[in-house]
């Protein structure tokens, strides 16, 4: 299907024609309709699928139609990241119609605080907020939201996990119920449909969830022992001399100051991502990144989900993810938009018991490289004496349970252990605005890391 097929206005079609848009994607095709239709929605997609589009576009038709001097619509967002990469789009797509918006999100030094609360006052179109920062503002009663048309939850299970149910719900109590409410998620947790069925009204449901990477992501296992990882990551580097942007996934934000240590000893140009750093120079890596200045970028789960970074060449999972899921998310940040791409996973011993339920998740066995001789060997393959490829055979593939009760209690206790934080995006213009979040539960979304 194609974007002239939908009901937009001919400016908005000019728009995606002049940005290369020209075919709808599957999420598109069936939410735009029904959005545009006026009806409730909650749908679920893979990150990478054009759900921002899906419900942006029939949004800015709505405002470009009515013309309306209130802000029309809210999209709450679990990251200063998202945030700021909706409203580039929002920018983007609005080209060629006067649709005004603002970005608000927590992390700065506080002295944009009047400027946002000017902004806020004369109203937008669209705003576009992390929950925390915009409860800040509300309580101060200069925000009025009496007439907003749609509100939208954009990776909706991202903010429960990190503990915005209770903003969420604050932020509702503001908002006319006579509304348009639409929910984006990646996954299709019992939470979410609980929300849903408090804030929506009859919605219309999609569900294109698939817990198995893209097509174009080409996946391999290298059996690591810990002290072969960082040669590991070397070599990989060194073999790949055409890839100008690997991403490096880890747990935790001391392995990044380690593997940042240990491939700096190469001249590698690589940086890496933590909350130890300041807002502004989580930016200004992120930009470098961005610009290919930076090969080489490691970060934890954080730059998992919903964050847009073109044409990486390669992701690498330095250990396993406790979270099945969060493979799906980590090695999506490769082969997006129909592109190709590569995933690596380097796995121990200890980590092998997650691949397999990982192998689970995806319906298919993940082939294992052998090391390079000089690196050394690895150890060998070892699950309950069964390979993934006789459990495939013997067994078929299904969809891991999560908390079954008959796996060990550590690794139980590992998985429901999980990083919620946010980092900062390149600063765009006047329509960025930010602030601080002092003194709230919910910084834990902004500031904590693995």
């Amino acid at each position: 299907m194609k974007f002239d097929d939908f009901d937009l206005t001919p400016d908005l079609l000019d728009a995606l024609y002049y940005m290369g848009f020209r075919d709808a994607t599957p999420i598109q095709e069936q939410a735009i309709p029904s959005i545009l239709a006026g009806k409730d929605l909650i749908a679920s997609a893979q990150t990478g699928t054009g759900k921002t589009a899906a419900f942006l576009l029939p949004v800015l038709n709505f405002i470009a139609e009515k013309k309306s001097t209130h802000t029309h619509t809210l999209i709450l967002v679990p990251t200063r990241e998202l945030a700021i990469q909706i409203d580039q789009q929002i920018q983007g797509f609005a080209y060629t119609l006067n649709v005004t918006s603002i970005a608000i999100y927590g992390g700065g030094d506080g002295s944009d605080w009047g400027q946002q609360k000017t902004a806020l006052t004369r109203g937008a179109d669209i705003i576009v907020a992390t929950p925390g920062k915009l409860i800040s503002h509300l309580s101060q009663g200069y925000v009025k939201f009496d007439q907003i048309e749609t509100l939208i939850l954009d990776e909706a299970d991202r903010m429960l996990d990190i503990g915005f149910y209770d903003d969420i719900m604050r932020i509702v109590s503001y908002l006319p119920k006579k509304r348009q409410t639409l929910m984006f998620s990646a996954t299709m947790p019992p939470k979410i449909k609980a929300l849903s069925s408090q804030i929506l009204q009859k919605p219309d449901e999609i569900s294109l969830e698939m817990s198995k990477p893209a097509e174009g992501v080409i996946q391999s296992v290298f059996l690591t022992h810990e002290n072969q990882k960082v040669p590991l990551a070397k070599h990989l580097i060194d073999a790949k001399p055409d890839f100008k942007s690997i991403l490096i996934f880890t747990s935790t934000k001391k392995k990044v100051n380690e593997i940042v240590r240990g491939l700096k000893s190469k001249n590698y140009k690589v940086e890496g991502i933590s909350s130890d750093l300041e807002q502004r120079e989580r930016e200004e890596i992120l930009l470098r990144f961005r610009s290919r200045e930076t090969r080489v970028l490691i970060a934890t789960d954080v730059l998992s989900r919903g964050i847009d970074i073109k044409d990486i060449n390669l992701v690498v999972n330095f250990d396993v993810p406790g979270d099945a899921e969060d493979y799906v998310h980590r090695i999506g940040r490769t082969a997006r938009a129909e592109t190709t791409g590569e995933a690596i996973t380097f796995v121990s011993e200890t980590d092998m018991p997650r691949m397999h339920r990982i192998e689970r998740l995806i319906g298919s066995e993940v082939p294992k490289t052998p090391l390079p001789d000089y690196i050394g060997k690895g150890p060998d393959w070892k699950i309950k004496n069964t390979t993934p490829r006789e459990h495939f055979k013997k067994k078929g593939a299904f969809k891991e349970k999560r908390n079954q009760s008959g796996r060990p209690k550590q690794e139980r206790k590992s998985e429901m252990h999980s990083a919620n934080s946010e980092i900062s995006a390149q600063p765009r213009k006047k329509t960025i605005l930010k602030a601080t979040e002092t003194n709230r539960k919910t910084d834990q979304g902004e500031n904590q890391q693995l």
